[in-house]
């Protein structure tokens, strides 16, 4: 198989030239894609790939480009749940799941975050009991973007409440579309609704859809977050539609049109500090020393962070697993977001509450304002982020603990 530049390059160009049709269906083209290996080239030739090396993924992507070729389906959590499946998933998994969110056929959600627990993800308490074949669970979930669409989740559970937290979770795949399964939306104060909270009562899994051992759940969702943090600047920056008039081209403009709707607002989450300097000269405070020293400093921790998710996707490509990078990239997100909401708030003082017509841009950045604080709660908190950072890259000891050792049914809750 192919493995220089050069090869893959030839070899990818010419395959593109021989099958890529604009004029045929998405779910065509992508099966098609899926057979050959090319859609995700650095997954092993067994599950739908090449075996090539991360380092050569930046060519697959611009010949691609070159084509104008749309590649395989990569939304939101079923790109997690595929990473996740293939480092953990029965071969009967990997078998029934991979190729459908590949060609985007299944749509999946993530079932972690609960009203009870907060940011201690191991606190779920959501039961899951073993009934013959099948397991029952009852529970909810909240915070789970696109559940109201989705056809499955991955799910963690508790199946032992004898043991210590950490060890009495395991890790489902589950059918969304079923009895006791209830979505509802969840407005936000930005206006927008785009998470949903979950409700489960006497929702049932098969027993095949337990992924490796009762109890590994901890370990799989470990794996699952630390993807998640790590690419967590692509959902900021979303994705594109190609654009262009071939049946193909359409299709895909809607799938993404779906698929992004929920993070319509993020690029406020993220601060704008995009619109900083706009700002400033619109309000004519750009000759202010006061401002442009807030400013600068704000420009230079975004450059930063930019760097620090350069690290982090550069890491990847060199096929490093993920790790606390994802973490400090995060973190650093939040520091930026927070300060980016201050500068706007210096820049518009008053105004930046208004909005409307007549408020700055239409009322972004009153959305700004409202919306930043998402930041530092979605996909682990600061302070759990600066855990992580204390205990794996700065070797500091683990802060005392007092539920980690004892049964959780022994452990204090935050509900009656």
């Amino acid at each position: 198989m192919a493995q220089t530049e050069g090869e893959v390059r030839d070899a990818l160009s010419e395959w593109l030239r021989a099958n890529w049709d604009p004029y045929c269906s998405l779910l065509e083209w992508r099966n098609k894609l899926v057979e050959s290996g090319w859609g995700v080239a650095d997954w092993p030739a067994e599950w739908f790939g090449r075996d090539l090396p991360l380092a050569l993924m930046p060519i697959v992507s611009k010949e691609f480009q070159l084509a104008k070729a749309i590649g395989v389906a990569n939304k939101g959590a079923g790109r997690l749940a595929a990473v996740t499946l293939l480092e953990h998933g029965s071969h009967d998994q990997k078998t029934r799941f991979l190729r459908r969110i590949l060609t985007g056929e299944d749509v999946w959600c993530q079932l972690f975050s609960e009203p009870g627990s907060g940011s201690d993800l191991a606190g779920a308490n959501t039961r899951a009991v073993l009934r013959g074949d099948h397991w029952l669970v009852n529970g909810q979930k909240v915070w789970t973007t696109s559940a109201h669409h989705a056809d499955y989740g991955f799910l963690l559970a508790r199946t032992n409440m004898d043991l210590p937290k950490h060890q009495g979770l395991s890790f489902f795949l589950m059918d969304m579309r079923q009895p006791g399964v209830e979505v509802k939306p969840l407005r936000q104060m930005n206006g927008h609704a785009s998470f949903n909270e979950v409700f489960l009562t006497d929702a049932i899994i098969p027993k095949e859809n337990l992924v490796l051992n009762e109890g590994d759940g901890w370990k799989i969702a470990t794996t699952t977050l630390m993807y998640e943090r790590r690419n967590a600047d692509s959902t900021l920056r979303g994705k594109k539609a190609h654009g262009g008039d071939e049946r193909i081209y359409r299709e895909e403009a809607e799938e993404v049109r779906i698929a992004n709707e929920p993070y319509t607002w993020y690029p406020q989450r993220a601060g704008r500090v995009d619109l900083v300097v706009q700002r400033a000269r619109e309000t004519g405070l750009d000759k202010d020393p006061v401002v442009r020293q807030e400013i600068a400093k704000l420009l230079c921790l975004n450059r930063c962070v930019e760097w620090t998710a350069r690290r982090a996707r550069t890491a990847q490509e060199q096929g490093r697993p993920p790790g606390p990078e994802g973490s400090l990239g995060k973190l650093a997100s939040s520091v930026v977001a927070r300060s980016a909401n201050r500068v706007h708030t210096l820049i518009s003082t008053g105004d930046a509450m208004l909005t409307g017509p007549d408020s700055p841009l239409g009322g972004v950045i009153a959305e700004v304002l409202v919306s930043t604080p998402a930041i530092s709660i979605a996909g682990g908190t600061d302070e759990i982020q600066k855990n992580i950072i204390s205990e794996r890259v700065l070797g500091m000891p683990k802060e005392p603990r007092t539920d980690v050792d004892i049964p959780f049914r022994d452990v204090k809750k935050n509900f009656f």
